[in-house]
């Protein structure tokens, strides 16, 4: 190799690097900055009432993991290896949005914000998108319509061909996989409510797409994906998102059970 070529090489590596950095800036410095603000309006509220100590950890937990999906070793991995993907997939898109909604990132910026601007915000959620994207079918449609639609064309290898397709498709599945997680376990203020069996219904039916399409994944790989890796990605998202899943099925049960229960102290009559 003669010192044009390897320039050259070395030129062409550069780029390539800095291609494979932009998109993974992209998708990681909006969770960092919700990160931040987060801590800074957990600091503000702390002044005058103690914000839980619990859900700032949540919180950062839940930012970390969806970073170390979005960029990263994890995320370059993720291009060529199936598996590698579909941890990603699983941090990104049910472990993370589980976290960060359990910290109750509403209720925190009502407490800070001032009256004027909080009943901004309440006129926000109350508003029809809110009513719509809140919707447990709509958000479940968009959660589990949007991996069967990854999974199922040849989205999946074109995601991998086109920065801009890619970025969309990782927004969309964090995004879809927290409205999903908002729809059925109410933590924060929620205008449009539903009842415990309806959500539970929604939920159940959600469970058996997901569970359905990683069987498929398993007998029919995505476009561009090896057997054995999807024979091992279906295989991860089966049982990590059962154990993701697990944790939803618990905290709506548990909220269903305090919110049911006989009240103690009542006066017979």
């Amino acid at each position: 190799m003669n010192i044009n070529t390897h320039i050259h090489h070395n030129h062409g590596t550069e780029l390539h690097h800095i291609a494979s950095i932009i998109p993974q800036l992209i998708l990681a410095l909006p969770f960092v900055f919700a990160f931040n603000m987060y801590i800074l309006a957990a600091v503000r509220s702390s002044r005058n009432n103690r914000w839980p100590l619990y859900r700032t950890v949540l919180w950062s937990i839940g930012v970390l993991f969806a970073v170390i999906a979005v960029a990263g070793p994890l995320a370059n991995l993720a291009h060529t290896d199936f598996i590698a993907h579909m941890l990603s997939h699983l941090l990104l898109g049910m472990l993370a949005p589980l976290l960060m909604v359990l910290a109750a990132p509403m209720t925190l910026l009502l407490k800070t914000l001032s009256i004027s601007l909080a009943r901004r915000l309440t006129r926000m959620l109350r508003s029809w998108p809110s009513r719509i994207l809140t919707h447990p079918i709509i958000a479940s449609l968009l959660n589990i319509g949007g991996l069967w639609l990854l999974y199922t064309t040849n989205l999946y290898s074109l995601m991998h061909e086109n920065t801009l397709l890619y970025v969309i498709v990782h927004f969309h599945i964090f995004v879809a996989g927290y409205l999903f997680t908002v729809s059925i376990i109410y933590i924060d203020p929620m205008p449009h409510r539903f009842s415990f069996l309806y959500r539970s219904i929604v939920l159940i039916i959600s469970l058996a797409g997901h569970g359905v399409l990683s069987k498929i994944i398993f007998a029919h790989p995505p476009t561009g994906v090896p057997w054995e890796q999807a024979k091992l990605g279906g295989m991860l998202m089966y049982y990590g998102g059962d154990a993701v899943d697990m944790m939803i099925i618990f905290i709506l049960c548990l909220h269903w059970f305090r919110e049911t229960r006989p009240r103690t102290g009542l006066i017979m009559r």
